[in-house]
């Protein structure tokens, strides 16, 4: 179980710094950049579109914003960018 934790936490380290090479790559579009930018900035900022006070509906809009923004922005990113920051992850 404890071994699952720490894999887990890696696999999240480096996804996120697989992001932050895209959004600082020169190849990534300006709008990828701006979507992987308001995803970070959903997860940190302290308000949500829907109030987490709210059951069910205030996590879940986390759970759908989040990656829909970041799925947004890698479809736009050109695949030759994407390959090229995840062999500099890996």
């Amino acid at each position: 179980m404890f071994e699952q934790i720490i894999s887990l936490a890696k696999r999240i380290k480096q996804e996120l710094a697989f992001y932050r090479r895209v959004a600082q790559h020169v190849g990534t579009p300006w709008l990828a950049k701006v979507c992987l930018g308001l995803a970070i900035g959903y997860l940190l900022l302290p308000f949500d579109l829907i109030p987490d006070f709210i059951p069910i509906l205030g996590q879940l809009d986390d759970f759908v914003i989040v990656p829909l923004l970041v799925y947004l922005a890698l479809t736009i990113t050109p695949k030759t960018v994407i390959d090229s920051c995840r062999q500099a992850i890996n």
